[in-house]
């Protein structure tokens, strides 16, 4: 019995993470993935119209400020509106009939999910490519990809948590922009003339939770070649912490809640 149950756990969470991501592509993921490689596309001649020096280096770097936002916010809406839309339709209920569990159901949707962010990345790593140098695209692209994974790592867990679209979506948000300013957020705190007993610990407290996401894909890599394989390494360490922290964070969650 112990020797089947692998074979079938994994059957099973392949066939949840690939309706994960058929539910993204029967929607409107693809026409939005379409009009955000079109829009990039034409803002990036527009930007090249108006720069005046290292039009290929201004463009790739406000390309990849958009870009990172916009993708950071697809990932987000369309993660929490599955798993919430799943929770209103009964589903859930199926999770005590599966065989392996419920761990296997979340892990699925996690690897859904981290397929759909790839299929998000890939337009803007696309536009970003065209107009920097390859190594630094690659870095950069890298770092958006991690970014994206541990966005919907997040969204999984507010939506399970949550179970309603807005609140989740909110909090998702939110927390992509405080990991986005923590540090900025505490080299203020640190300021000599502004600091004080009890700001600058709670924002060294907030940035030592978060994610360090400001580290990540840095428009600076593609304006001045500055990236290096450090910084590939410090990106990856930090989204395996935190995607297996709020992958269990889900599975508590998940187990003790009653179908």
């Amino acid at each position: 019995m112990t020797a089947g149950f692998a074979p079938a756990a994994l059957r099973i969470g392949r066939v949840v993470a690939a309706d994960t991501l058929r539910e993204a592509l029967r929607g409107r993921l693809p026409w939005l993935l379409l009009v955000l490689l079109l829009a990039g596309a034409g803002l990036s001649g527009f930007i090249g119209a108006l720069a005046l020096t290292d039009t290929r280096a201004t463009q790739a770097a406000l390309l990849a400020a958009l870009l990172r936002c916009a993708g950071a916010g697809i990932v987000a809406v369309f993660t929490v509106a599955s798993v919430v839309r799943e929770a209103h339709d009964k589903q859930a209920e199926m999770l005590l009939a599966l065989p392996a569990g419920r761990a296997v159901w979340l892990l699925g949707r996690l690897a859904g999910f981290a397929l759909l962010a790839v299929l998000v990345a890939l337009p803007a790593a696309v536009l970003v490519g065209w107009h920097a140098a390859p190594a630094q695209a690659a870095l950069w692209s890298l770092g958006l990809l991690c970014e994206l994974w541990i966005v919907a790592a997040f969204a999984v867990f507010c939506a399970l948590g949550l179970g309603h679209a807005a609140p989740a979506l909110c909090a998702t948000l939110g927390f992509y922009l405080l990991a986005r300013v923590a540090g900025i957020l505490r080299a203020l705190a640190h300021d000599a003339e502004s600091s004080s007993r009890l700001v600058a610990p709670a924002a060294d407290a907030v940035a030592f939770l978060l994610p360090r996401l400001d580290t990540f894909a840095r428009a600076e890599w593609l304006l001045y070649d500055t990236g290096r394989g450090a910084d590939a390494a410090a990106m990856l360490g930090q989204t395996a912490i935190y995607l297996a922290l709020l992958t269990a964070a889900s599975l508590v969650d998940l187990q003790r809640r009653e179908f």
